[in-house]
C-alpha cells in the first residue's frame, strides 16, 4: 500500500520537474509562433502534458483553442505529428493558417494531384513537415502507412474524437481502426480532442483508444456568448431571408438536411441581395475549396451547408448559424452552433424546428443495423426534447453533457420569453414514487407506461401492475409525463445511469423531496407538432386576425374610393386577399407591393401609389416596424412555366395544346392563366374565347363582373346560371375582364 503511493507521488513529482523544465520555453514558444502573449484556460496544461510524453484526452468546447493544444507541441518535438480529422475543410483551413504563420504543415487526402503528394512526402522525410493532417480513411492506405511508418513520427492527434463512439453524433467506423494502426507505427504518445462528448462517449472514446488512463482535460462547455432560440418551422424561407438581413453584412452559416436544399437556399439568398455559397459533399472538390476560401475572405457572407457534411471552418467571426432542419443529435447541433462567436464575442444561433423533420430523420435509419438504427433513434428524441423544453436553453444543453448549470443562463429565448409556469408537486412525487417503487431500474419509457397504467408484457413480468401508483397519472399524455421527467432530470431531481441503459435513478435531492415534498413550479412544453392543424381548427375572431384590422379598413375605404373614380368594381383594383396581405407586411415601395400575391408589377405601378402612401402614413402614425425585409423573392422554376404560356398565348395557341406541351390539365393550365392574370399581366384570350362563346353572352357575363362588387366564380355561377354557361368558361371570361379593364 505505502510502495504505492510513494510511486505515485515519485510519478506526479518527476512529471512536474519536467513540466517546470518545459513551461518557459512553451510561452515563449507561443508568443514566438503565434504572436499570443497568454494561453486560453487549460491550454498550456495540456500542451505540458503531451510534450512530457503522455497520452491526453481533452474535452473542450468549440472555439476554446483545441487546435493549438497539438499545433504546438508539435512545433517543440522532434519529427512531425499526425493530425487525424474527418473533415477536408478542416484539414485545408487549418493547414492555410499554419502556413500563413510560417509553419510547415501539409494534408494528404484525395484531393491532391501525385505531384503534390510527391512533395508532401518529400517535405515530411526530410524532416520540413511538423505537421501532417490525415482522413482516417487515408490513414489506413496501405501506401500511407508503408510511407508513415519509415518517417519520424513525434505523436499522433485524433480531433473530433467522439467520431469514434457509436453514441457519438457522427459516428464513423473507419475511426475504429485507428488504435490498431498508430500500433503499427510504434508506441506512439495520443491526444484525443472532442468539443461534443456526453459521460457516456468520453467513456467509449477512451475505451477504444485503449486510453483509460490518459490524462483528462475538461472545460466547460458553457458558451456564454452564444444566444439559443428555437422557433416553430412555418413559413421557413421567409424566416431565413428576415434573419440573415438582421445581420446583413455579417458572416452566418445555414445548416440544411439535404444537398438538394442547400441549393435551393443558397440560391434563395442570392435572388434576394445575400451573398451566399453552398457548401456539401456532392459539389466538385475544387468548387468546395473555392466556395470556403470565398467565406473566409469575407467576398461571400453566407455558407449554406449539409448537416451530414459539417463545416469545418476555422473563422471566428462567424456571428449566426441557422438550422433550417432539426440536426441527428444534440451532440451535432452543439458542435454547428459552435461555429457562431468563437471570438467570444456576439453569437445568435437559431433552429427552425418541426416534428416533421424528426420523422424524417428516422425514416432515414431504417437501413441502419438494430443497434446503430436505435442509437440514432435515442439522439433524435433528445434532439426533440431540447427544442420543444420550456427550460433554460443553456442548461438544458449542459445537463446533456453532464455539467450543471446552478441557476437560468437568462439569455436564450426561453429565458427572456418564459412559458407558463404550473404547480407540479404532485405529479414531480408521482414519479419519483414510481421510479423508487420499481427499484430504480428503468428508463422513462417504463416508468412513463407505469405512471398511465399501460397494459403490455413487460410490465407484467415485473409485477408493476399491482404498485399502488400504478396508473395514477393516465389522465395525462405521454408528452406530458416526458417533460415532467426532462424538467426534474435538469434540475437534479433524477439522474440517468449511463453505464447501464440509461436508468433513472434519485438523486440526494430527489430522495430528500420524497421524504419532505415541496412546491415545485415546471414550465408548460412548447408544442411544435401541429402549429397549422390548430390554427385551422380554431374559429377566426376579429381580435385575432393576422392583419393590421385598422390598416386594412384604411386600404379598403381608399380601393372603393378609387373604383367609384374608375368606374370599376373594387376587386379589380385589388382583391381582398391582397389587400390583406398589404395589411400584414406593409409593402413600402412598388417592389415590395409587386410582391404581395395578386399584384405584381404592372398592377403596382398602375394602382399603387396611394395605396403605399396610406400604409406609410399607417406605419409612421404607430411606430409600426415593418415586414419589408421579410419580402422573399422567389427563386422559383414556376416562372419558367408562367414565361412559356405567356409566349403561347401571345402567339395564340390553343389552351390544350398548351396543356399537353407542359402535362398540365385544363384545371391546373387556368390556374397558372389566372395567377399570371392576378398579378397584372395582360393576357389576350379573344382569339380563344370567340371560338367557344358569341358575342352575346360574353356581353352578358362582362356586363356582370362590371356590376358586381364580387369577382367570386361561385357567385356568378348562382347569378348566371349553370345552365347559361359553365364554371370553366366563367373563368376565362373574368381573365378577360380583368385583363382588359384592370391590368
Amino acid at each position: 500500500m505505502f510502495l504505492k503511493k510513494d510511486r505515485v507521488e515519485e510519478k506526479i513529482k518527476s512529471k512536474m520537474e519536467l513540466l517546470e523544465l518545459v513551461e518557459p520555453d512553451v510561452k515563449g514558444k507561443l508568443k514566438e509562433l503565434f504572436g499570443f502573449d497568454k494561453f486560453r484556460g487549460i491550454q498550456e496544461e495540456v500542451i505540458n502534458n503531451i510534450l512530457a510524453g503522455n497520452n491526453t484526452f481533452v474535452i473542450m468546447p468549440t472555439g476554446a483553442g483545441k487546435s493549438l493544444c497539438y499545433q504546438l507541441p508539435a512545433l517543440m518535438k522532434e519529427g512531425c505529428a499526425i493530425v487525424i480529422s474527418p473533415l477536408i475543410a478542416l484539414m485545408k483551413n487549418q493547414v492555410d493558417n499554419l502556413n500563413a504563420y510560417g509553419i510547415n504543415a501539409h494534408f494528404l487526402n484525395s484531393t491532391l494531384s501525385k505531384g503534390e503528394i510527391t512533395k508532401v512526402k518529400n517535405d515530411i522525410m526530410s524532416g520540413k513537415t511538423k505537421l501532417l493532417y490525415l482522413a482516417p480513411e487515408s490513414l489506413t492506405k496501405e501506401e500511407n502507412l508503408n510511407f508513415l511508418s519509415q518517417a519520424n513520427i513525434s505523436f499522433v492527434a485524433v480531433d473530433e474524437a467522439h467520431c469514434i463512439s457509436e453514441w457519438g453524433h457522427d459516428f464513423r467506423p473507419e475511426y475504429r481502426k485507428i488504435k490498431n494502426i498508430i500500433a503499427m507505427l510504434g508506441n506512439l504518445p495520443v491526444i484525443a480532442l472532442t468539443a461534443t462528448a456526453t459521460p457516456k462517449v468520453q467513456l467509449d472514446i477512451q475505451k477504444n483508444l485503449q486510453m483509460e488512463e490518459a490524462d483528462v482535460f475538461k472545460t466547460s462547455f458553457n458558451r456564454k456568448n452564444l444566444y439559443y432560440e428555437v422557433v416553430p418551422k412555418q413559413d421557413s424561407k421567409k424566416q431565413v431571408i428576415s434573419h440573415v438581413r438582421k445581420h446583413k453584412n455579417k458572416s452566418g452559416i445555414i445548416y440544411c438536411l439535404s444537398r438538394k436544399k442547400v441549393e435551393e437556399i443558397a440560391n434563395l439568398l442570392v435572388v434576394n441581395g445575400i451573398k451566399a455559397l453552398p457548401y456539401h459533399a456532392g459539389l466538385e472538390p475544387q468548387v468546395r475549396m473555392n466556395n470556403q476560401d470565398a467565406f473566409l475572405s469575407e467576398d461571400v457572407d453566407v455558407i449554406v451547408a449539409t448537416i451530414a457534411f459539417g463545416m469545418g471552418i476555422d473563422k471566428p467571426d462567424v456571428r449566426f448559424v441557422i438550422h433550417y432542419d432539426a440536426p441527428k443529435s444534440l451532440e451535432g447541433y452543439y458542435q454547428e452552433t459552435g461555429r457562431a462567436g468563437r471570438d467570444g464575442l456576439e453569437g445568435n444561433c437559431l433552429m427552425l424546428y418541426s416534428y416533421d423533420d424528426i420523422v424524417k430523420l428516422e425514416k432515414f435509419n431504417k437501413d441502419k443495423s438494430v443497434t446503430e438504427r436505435d442509437n440514432a433513434k435515442q439522439l433524435l428524441h433528445e434532439m426533440a426534447a431540447y427544442a420543444e423544453s420550456p427550460i433554460c436553453r443553456r442548461r438544458h444543453l449542459l445537463h446533456y453533457f453532464g455539467e450543471t448549470l446552478e441557476k437560468d443562463c437568462g439569455f436564450c429565448d426561453n429565458c427572456m420569453k418564459p412559458k407558463e409556469k404550473f404547480e407540479a408537486q404532485e405529479d414531480v412525487l408521482l414519479v419519483l414514487e414510481v421510479v423508487k417503487q420499481t427499484e430504480q431500474r428503468f428508463g422513462i419509457e417504463h416508468i412513463i407506461d407505469v405512471i398511465r397504467g399501460k397494459e403490455n408484457d413487460y410490465i407484467e413480468s415485473y409485477s408493476h401492475q399491482e404498485l399502488e401508483i400504478y396508473g395514477e397519472g393516465e389522465e395525462q399524455p405521454d408528452e406530458y409525463w416526458n417533460s415532467i421527467i426532462r424538467q426534474i432530470l435538469v434540475l437534479g431531481y433524477l439522474e440517468k445511469d449511463i453505464d447501464n441503459n440509461s436508468i433513472l435513478k434519485l438523486t440526494k435531492k430527489g430522495n430528500s423531496f420524497v421524504s419532505k415534498p415541496e412546491s415545485i413550479f415546471l414550465s408548460k412544453d412548447h408544442d411544435y407538432s401541429n402549429t397549422e392543424k390548430e390554427s385551422d381548427e380554431k374559429e377566426p375572431s376579429s381580435s385575432s386576425k393576422a392583419y393590421d384590422e385598422a390598416l386594412f379598413n384604411s386600404l379598403k375605404a381608399l380601393r372603393k374610393k378609387i373604383a367609384k373614380e374608375k368606374d370599376l368594381p373594387p376587386y379589380v383594383i385589388f382583391q381582398d386577399p391582397s389587400v390583406e396581405e398589404m395589411a400584414t407586411t406593409y409593402p413600402m415601395s412598388l417592389e415590395a407591393l409587386s410582391h404581395i400575391n395578386g399584384v405584381g408589377m404592372s398592377k403596382a405601378i398602375k394602382f399603387g401609389k396611394p395605396f403605399l402612401e396610406v400604409i406609410k402614413k399607417h406605419v409612421e402614425d404607430n411606430d409600426i416596424v415593418t415586414a419589408q425585409d421579410v419580402v422573399v423573392k422567389s427563386a422559383i422554376n414556376k416562372s419558367k412555366i408562367k414565361i412559356f404560356i405567356i409566349q403561347q398565348i401571345d402567339r395564340k395557341i390553343p389552351l390544350e395544346e398548351i396543356g399537353e406541351s407542359k402535362g398540365l390539365t385544363a384545371d391546373d393550365l387556368l390556374n397558372e392563366i389566372e395567377s399570371i392574370c392576378f398579378s397584372g399581366t395582360k393576357l389576350n384570350l379573344d382569339y380563344y374565347i370567340d371560338d367557344i362563346l358569341d358575342e352575346e353572352k360574353q356581353d352578358a357575363v362582362y356586363d356582370y363582373f362590371m356590376k358586381s362588387e364580387s369577382d367570386s366564380i361561385e357567385d356568378a355561377i348562382n347569378e348566371l346560371g349553370d345552365s347559361f354557361i359553365s364554371m370553366e368558361d366563367l373563368r376565362l371570361m373574368r381573365i378577360k375582364f380583368l385583363s382588359e379593364v384592370a391590368n
